[in-house]
């Protein structure tokens, strides 16, 4: 049997707790991947797993991830995550959550949480009653930074969908372009509409079929079939669900020239950004393209600026991805290496 440390994705993990909690069902891992530029800072994801393994490799890939969309951020964090693992049913109870936030609690402010896929605003505010290493939480009256990060995240990629447009298609807007979005949750349903004010044409897919047919609505986009979104002709493809849906296979049928999308660890191995190097499409590294929204939660946490740093930081992220692309022609690499290495020499692993 393979230990932690052997695990392919095990990338020298400060700490990794695996939480237990029989009264109220609660199992939780807690990644801390770098704490070498702050506290390690990253949201808990509530999904169901189809075994431990699975969700033991997505808390170890998503605090990586952490580390390097923090550094790369310029922010003075770390990089941890939480997975919680969830029944079938996605069974959330209150008791559930404190044990969970006393957890956090007893790590001493090394690890801070905040929101990502199955949590929302309402449960950071139950861990908040147990810990204050928790962000994300509600504005405050006359409070300029704080709150849901999805917009936040959306323009971050938005402007970074942007950037690669200028640069693989030498235009300054959207209008006319077809951007195909995977998903239509919180950060997907702000980028198409980022998207649609510049008079692009926008496919989306999304298994949630209410909440996709109103975004359509709203945006005029057509409904295509999530098995499809990825494939179809598109100037843009935007992934913004879940990860690991670039692989072999699907990259060899992608028809694109630009992948710019919301979605964490987009690539299934490394190996995959070379994979659309060879294709000629140009790749926005995920944990640079979708720093809005741990950049707004994190200014609120450290209580180090207002909206106008927010909004500095992240118009920033063009400009990071121009001196990736830049380094990537230069060298030959791919960009999602080059990104990792700026990122690692960062965080004191280069």
């Amino acid at each position: 049997m393979d230990t932690l440390w052997s695990l392919p994705d095990f990338d020298g993990h400060e700490a990794v707790h695996i939480v237990t909690d029989e009264p109220t069902g609660l199992k939780a891992v807690i990644a801390m991947h770098s704490t070498h530029l702050g506290p390690a800072a990253g949201g808990t994801r509530f999904w169901h797993y189809a075994n431990h393994a699975d969700a033991v490799t997505d808390a170890l890939r998503l605090s990586r991830g952490m580390s390097y969309k923090n550094a790369m951020a310029g922010l003075p964090l770390g990089g941890g995550k939480t997975v919680i693992l969830a029944d079938e049913n996605k069974t959330k109870t209150p008791e559930m959550i404190a044990a969970f936030a006393r957890a956090v609690d007893r790590l001493g402010g090394n690890y801070v949480t905040a929101e990502d896929v199955g949590m929302t605003v309402e449960d950071m505010i139950a861990i908040s009653e147990h810990t204050d290493y928790v962000a994300g939480l509600p504005v405050e009256d006359g409070a300029e930074v704080g709150g849901d990060p999805g917009p936040h995240t959306a323009l971050g990629v938005f402007l970074g969908l942007k950037a690669a447009v200028k640069r693989k298609l030498g235009k300054d807007n959207l209008d006319g372009l077809h951007i195909a979005i995977q998903g239509a949750g919180s950060v997907a349903s702000h980028l198409a509409r980022h998207c649609a004010d510049e008079d692009a044409r926008l496919s989306i897919a999304d298994v949630a079929t209410d909440r996709v047919e109103a975004l359509a609505a709203e945006t005029g986009a057509t409904i295509v079939d999530p098995a499809d979104i990825l494939f179809i002709e598109a100037d843009v493809v935007s992934p913004c669900a879940l990860g690991a849906i670039l692989t072999e296979d699907s990259i060899a049928k992608l028809n694109t020239g630009i992948i710019a999308g919301a979605a964490n660890n987009q690539l299934a191995t490394r190996d995959d950004g070379k994979r659309l190097q060879a294709r000629d499409i140009l790749y926005c590294p995920d944990y640079v393209i979708n720093a809005g929204g741990i950049i707004n939660v994190s200014t609120e946490y450290l209580k180090d600026g207002g909206a106008d740093l927010v909004r500095q930081r992240i118009e920033a992220i063009p400009t990071r991805l121009d001196q990736i692309w830049d380094e990537s022609e230069a060298s030959g690499r791919d960009p999602a290496a080059v990104a990792d290495a700026m990122a690692q020499r960062l965080i004191g692993r280069g």
